[in-house]
Formats: C-alpha cells, structure tokens, sequence
C-alpha cells in the first residue's frame, strides 16, 4: 500500500521559518493566523481571551515543532487546527463550561423578533446561538467544515477522530442545528409574502 503524502501549500514558508528565516516566520503567521483566529473565536464563544490565547499556544507549539515538522506527513495548517481545538477545550474545561455530548441543554426557542428590519439580524443571532449551544466537540465538526471549508480528512484529522466518528459529529451538530432553528426558519416570511 502506497504512503499518502500530504501537499502543503505552506511547504516552502515551514522550511524558510524551520532555517531561522525571520521574513519566512512572519508571512507563515500571516497566513495561518486568521483561520485559527476564526475557529478560536467560534469555539470559545465569542471570548477574545480566551481565543487569543489558544491561537498564541497553537502558534507557540508551532515553532517548537518546526525544526522537527516532516512536510508530507501532514499539512502544518491542519495541525495547527486540531492544537487550537484543543487548547479551546482544555481553557472550557477550567472554566467549568465545556459541554459534552451528553449535556447539551434542551433547544430554546429562538424565534426572531416579528420587527422585519431586525430579521437578518435575529436570524445570525439564532444561528450563532444555535452554534454556541451544541456540544464542543459538534461546534468544532461544524465549524471546521462547514465554516472552515475543511474536508472531512483534514476536519477528522484536526479533531483527532476517525473520518466516520467526524460524520457522526456532523450529523448530530446539524439535526440539533436544524431542531434548534426550526422556529427561526419557519418565521422567515417567503419572497412572495414579503412582496405582498
């Protein structure tokens, strides 16, 4: 059986920086920083600490692996992925607030306000809240690929879970999403109701 060998777009970058390269360093940051940045924000719920905090770990880590990183083996980026998921997890847990599967709360009501201006608004609000309100580790699925673009192979291989424990994830996180929306999607007025 043939060895799979991941293409990295950051190849080049990894190497320069692995060598000392200081203008090599600062454009991997660049290019990594605002997805990890996203996925923190989403993971964390919205807390800037916290999420800062986990892109500077992530990124720390990083430059301690780079001398040792084997481009092929896997994408740096996708790596990085799984680090800030789980710093994200970790800093939940301390604070007492991670959510197992187990434990996610029961759907609340979400129905936006009936003020028509305000729809768009209340329905990112609903999804946001619907998002937040799942349990982490389908937070993070979602996010990943859905948010993210990941694949299902770079998703699973960031969450550290099988690809077909990553589609049970997924399944989960949107019967929940789509439980938890019903009442904002169906108070969505239709295009010809809208111009009636």
């Amino acid at each position: 059986m043939a060895e799979v060998r991941f293409l990295d777009p950051l190849e080049g970058l990894i190497r320069k920086a692995a060598r000392g390269e200081r203008a090599a360093a600062e454009a991997l940051v660049r290019a990594v920083s605002p997805r990890l940045w996203r996925v923190a924000w989403r993971l964390s719920g919205g807390q800037r600490q916290l999420a800062e905090d986990a892109v500077q770990d992530a990124l720390m880590q990083m430059w301690t692996q780079l001398p040792r990183w084997r481009t092929g083996e896997a994408r740096l980026e996708t790596w990085l992925h799984r680090v800030v998921t789980h710093r994200c997890f970790d800093r939940l847990r301390k604070l007492g607030r991670f959510v197992g599967e187990d434990e996610a709360p029961e759907p609340v009501d979400l129905s936006p306000a009936p003020d028509a201006g305000l729809l768009a608004a209340d329905t990112a609000a609903a999804v946001d809240a619907a998002l937040a309100a799942l349990p982490d580790r389908q937070r993070a699925a979602i996010v990943l690929v859905h948010f993210e673009e990941m694949s299902g192979a770079e998703a699973s291989q960031a969450l550290g879970v099988s690809v077909e424990a990553l589609e049970s994830l997924l399944a989960r996180a949107r019967r929940s999403l789509r439980q938890r929306l019903a009442p904002a999607t169906s108070a969505t007025p239709k295009a010809s109701e809208a111009a009636a």
